[in-house]
């Protein structure tokens, strides 16, 4: 860990369980960012809503607003180890029916899946496209199994 999250002032705002947190963040593997908000608009979650994965938010516990750190996580402590049965192939035809039939899929394409409730997406990185169409995804996280690193910068804290 960089930085001193950590501020004794009792005036000043702390994360806790359930807070509101306007931040920057950035998560990389070893292939590097996933995500970077530092250079654009800042985020706002709530933490405990699932926002981000549970092992990241715990690093946030207890920082004050106005800091910023970077953690080091382990390998599969972020997102997780990965799981060769999120890797799936997929009909043509239900490509067809879900979006685009025209779509053309090449590999290393991140592709929005609708949920079975159609009230979210979810994610699956194209690994192999067949002559008949039909593509293999991998639905686990992109930072599933690595190392990752988590930078952050905490604006507010409600």
């Amino acid at each position: 860990m960089s930085s001193t999250p950590f501020v004794s002032d009792s005036t000043v705002p702390t994360v806790q369980p359930g807070s509101f947190l306007t931040l920057h963040y950035r998560l990389a593997g070893p292939a590097g960012d996933v995500i970077n908000t530092f250079s654009g608009q800042p985020a706002t979650l709530s933490l405990g809503a699932g926002e981000l994965a549970p092992a990241v938010e715990d690093k946030l516990i207890g920082m004050a607003e106005g800091a910023r750190a970077t953690f080091e996580l382990p390998a599969g402590e972020a997102f997780g180890e990965r799981n060769p049965d999120m890797q799936q192939w997929v009909a043509r035809k239900l490509l067809n029916e879900l979006g685009d039939p025209d779509e053309q899929y090449t590999v290393g394409d991140v592709v929005q899946f609708p949920t079975p409730d159609g009230a979210a997406t979810y994610a699956g990185t194209v690994l192999e496209v067949r002559e008949d169409g039909a593509v293999r995804f991998d639905f686990n996280h992109p930072l599933a199994g690595v190392p990752v690193t988590f930078e952050v910068q905490l604006i507010g804290v409600l």
